[in-house]
This record gives C-alpha cells, sequence and structure tokens, in this order.
C-alpha cells in the first residue's frame, strides 16, 4: 500500500506541482443525479464524523461525470464520479488516453427506474411494449408488416385500447444521464424485442438494431427535463396527466405527489426490485481514481465508509434513503476489493 501511495503522489507531482495540489484538501464527486442524494448523505456524515473536510458532491449526469473523470490526473479533475451504469469501453479508453489508468469501480447496491404520473391520478398499468410504442422515434407500422414508419401515435389509447385516452408527454432524463442510458436499454429494448423482426437486427445489423430500440421520439412526446429529477415530481403535481422517468429513490421521497406505474404487471416496490421481480430495474455504482488515493485527503476513509454496513448494508442508512441494498455477503466482497483497491479489470 505504501508503494502505491508513493507511486499516486509521484504520479500527480508529474501533472501539478506540489503546491498545485495541496491546496486542495476535500474529496470532489461528480457524477449521477440518481446516485447524488446517496453520495450526498454519506459526505455529510462523513465530514460530521471524522477530521476531514465534507466532500463536495456535484450533479453532472452518469456521462458527464465520467467525462469529467476520465480529464487526466490532479486536483482539478474529480476524485470520484457517481454513476446510475457501469462504465463504458470507450469510457475506459478516454481515461486511459488521459492518463487514468487504475479506476476502482464500487458497486453500493440497486435501483428502480420508475414511469410515474400525478399521485391525484389513477394509478396506470403499462407494459415494456407500450412503452416503446409510445416512445420511440421509429415503431412498425400497424398493418402487422415489417415495416418501419415514423411514429404515429398521439394518445395512450392510440398505443393500447386499454389505456387512457390522454397525450402521450414524458418528461425524462437527457443522454448525458445514466438513468437514460438504463430506461432505453431496459424499458425501449424490453419492448421492441417483442417484435421479431426487431428482434432479428441484433445479430445481422446491430447499428440498425440499437437505433430503432434506443431512438426517443423528437415531436413532443419525449421531453428532455435535465438532470433535476426533483424538478420532473414537481412538473407531474402540475401536469396531471403527464408521466416522469426517474430513480425509485425519488418516488419514495415524493409519494404524497406521485405514483409507480405498474410494469409488465411489477409495481415499483422496494421489495420488487430487491427480488428482482421488477423489470426496469438497475445496479448504482461510483468510480474511484487510485493515484488520488492517499493524495487528496481522506479518500480511503470515505470509501470505507460508503461500502460499510452501517451505509449500504440491509438495515443501512441508505436503504431508508430509497436505495434497495445488495445481499450482506455480497456486500462484503465489494468492501474486500475497495480496501485492496482493486482496478477494474485486475
Amino acid at each position: 500500500m505504501k508503494h502505491s501511495l508513493v507511486a499516486g503522489v509521484v504520479l500527480l507531482a508529474s501533472v501539478f506541482s506540489q503546491s498545485a495540489f495541496a491546496e486542495r484538501n476535500y474529496i470532489s464527486i461528480v457524477g449521477s443525479s440518481t446516485v447524488y442524494p446517496f453520495s450526498t448523505v454519506v459526505a455529510e456524515r462523513f465530514g460530521k464524523s471524522t477530521k476531514f473536510r465534507t466532500p463536495k458532491v456535484e450533479s453532472t449526469g452518469s456521462g458527464g461525470g465520467l467525462k469529467l473523470f476520465c480529464t487526466g490526473v490532479g486536483d482539478t479533475t474529480p476524485d470520484i464520479t457517481n454513476a446510475s451504469r457501469r462504465i463504458k469501453a470507450s469510457e475506459i479508453a478516454l481515461c486511459t488516453k488521459n492518463g487514468v489508468k487504475d479506476i476502482v469501480e464500487v458497486m453500493i447496491g440497486f435501483d428502480g427506474i420508475v414511469f410515474a404520473n400525478a399521485a391525484s391520478n389513477p394509478r396506470t398499468s403499462l407494459s415494456r411494449k407500450d412503452i416503446f410504442l409510445a416512445l420511440a422515434k421509429m415503431v412498425p407500422a400497424a398493418d402487422g408488416s415489417d415495416k418501419l414508419i415514423a411514429n404515429p401515435y398521439k394518445t395512450w389509447k392510440q398505443v393500447n385500447p386499454a389505456l387512457a385516452n390522454t397525450p402521450i408527454k414524458v418528461l425524462g432524463p437527457p443522454p448525458t444521464s445514466g438513468t437514460r442510458d438504463a430506461f432505453v436499454e431496459l424499458a425501449m429494448e424490453g419492448g421492441c424485442t417483442q417484435f421479431p423482426f426487431i428482434k432479428a437486427l441484433k445479430k445481422s445489423d446491430p447499428d440498425k438494431y440499437k437505433a430503432i430500440c434506443h431512438g426517443l421520439r423528437e415531436d413532443g412526446g419525449y421531453v428532455e427535463a435535465g438532470e433535476n429529477d426533483n424538478l420532473i415530481v414537481q412538473k407531474l403535481a402540475a401536469s396531471p396527466d403527464s408521466y416522469g422517468i426517474f430513480g425509485y429513490s425519488f418516488l419514495e421521497q415524493n409519494e404524497d405527489k406521485v405514483q409507480g406505474s405498474l410494469v409488465d404487471g411489477v409495481e415499483p416496490t422496494f421489495d420488487n426490485i430487491a427480488a428482482d421481480k421488477y423489470p426496469i430495474s438497475r445496479s448504482l455504482y461510483f468510480y474511484v481514481k487510485k493515484a488520488h488515493v492517499g493524495v487528496i485527503p481522506g479518500i480511503a476513509e470515505y470509501l470505507a465508509e460508503f461500502t460499510s454496513a452501517r451505509a449500504i448494508g440491509e438495515d443501512g442508512y441508505l436503504a431508508d434513503k430509497g436505495m434497495i441494498p445488495m445481499e450482506e455477503s455480497r456486500r462484503r466482497g465489494v468492501a474486500a476489493s475497495v480496501k485492496s483497491l482493486t482496478p477494474i479489470g485486475q
């Protein structure tokens, strides 16, 4: 461990002068808006209970956070980035290109992606096929052929006669968001694969397959509402016929204002997500620069706090905030890997 700390200091010193990186004596964290509230709780507790300063946590979206994280090594770059999806190979390549070579992945738990509306309206039950047909840019023609057409659906009833005769308007995250990435992969793709001719493209033409399954309409049916999930909740309360896409924790914190739709007959609840029954659920992560550990004060101690049983355990304080904990044996494995600062791929 001593040698790795020395190496980290040497690496940073080669990029910035000693006085430059000594100026920052707090942990800098960016990334996912979904992980942001959990990270903030840990940061505040950490600041109050240790000799270290409270880490600075910023909500930039998973993609935006990883872009900042991968700009290089040194005190002008983040130490940690939160993510509501796994880091992509292209992002690892960008990090490597910019000298960020030892990245430690930390899985912290699970989250469900909720398709919600105002609590004052009836609860909706949707299938992933309904969601795809309502929000995709291109959809199969209604005549049952293998022809794709620009999305013609204006109301939910046109998508499925069992649904309400209200306009399709869904407020969701932008392309920089891990919630958006997970939504198109789990919900949209889950719906489009129910059309055999589209599913067949996954092998024959993967680029076309992804364009169809992940392409969201741009005619007003889907509205990019930014990275602030609380703002989406507020807009739903003011616009009862609209729907919003955000993480389960925001639903739990705002149950007096909004409600989660059933998806494929399953309600988004803590127990259903933990049991892997809810179809739109995902793992949550953060990523750490090993080179910064021991140089920026408190990183190792922050990692120990975040991966402790009192934080992410089955009865931990983050479960009270809406995060779905992993099994204890798995948490212990994560904590051990983090303590040894094992980089991705090693």
